[in-house]
């Protein structure tokens, strides 16, 4: 029996654990937005590439961090930790988490260091406004968006007032990785 969700309903962290494994979505406030159920292949191509370029730099840096492709990232906006109470959780393409203490076996507790968003057409929007507000207002230090078909990242990054600085747009290039000094990224292997 498929289980139908009322998208005008707001749900919980615990609500979204009883889901079958094929309703692919994520919360913000609580509400469900429906994500497609598979990435096209230059998107994948993008983030596992990434994603092996951050683990390798932490391995060999011996960085006490984890990358995590498409994971549940749980969100509190005021410190809760019940999953009754919890009422923002994404999956991002890339997480990278430095506070190995808000792993658990659910996924990340918590803001990761780093997210990175690989755009496609239909998330272009939401990504840019819904996600961007949410990992400002959560404390994701370092936000990227990715945009394969242009071959550009555009970088956003936490200011000391709790905001995000108006991004900085990169094309086909060299891209410093912010929570990692010193370390940059050739986006010439990446596209």
């Amino acid at each position: 029996m498929e289980l139908l969700l009322d998208l005008k309903k707001r749900y919980t962290y615990a609500d979204y654990l009883t889901w079958a494994d094929d309703k692919v979505c994520e919360l913000i406030d609580g509400f469900i937005n429906m994500m497609s159920p598979s990435a096209r292949p230059i998107h994948q191509e993008v983030s596992l590439s990434l994603c092996y370029e951050l683990k390798r730099f932490i391995k060999k840096n011996k960085r006490a961090c984890k990358v995590y492709p498409d994971i549940d990232v749980r969100l509190p906006q005021n410190g809760e930790k019940a999953d009754d109470q919890i009422y923002n959780v994404v999956r991002p393409d890339i997480s990278v988490i430095c506070d190995l203490s808000k792993i658990d076996d659910k996924g990340c507790l918590g803001a990761p260091d780093m997210i990175v968003e690989v755009q496609s057409f239909s998330s272009a929007k939401y990504d840019l406004n819904e996600k961007f507000n949410l990992y400002q207002a959560s404390g994701v230090v370092e936000y990227w968006v990715v945009y394969p078909r242009e071959a550009g990242i555009e970088v956003f990054l936490l200011q000391p007032d709790g905001t995000y600085d108006r991004g900085t747009r990169y094309e086909m290039g060299i891209v410093p990785v912010h929570i990692f000094d010193g370390y940059k990224i050739d986006f010439k292997d990446i596209f």
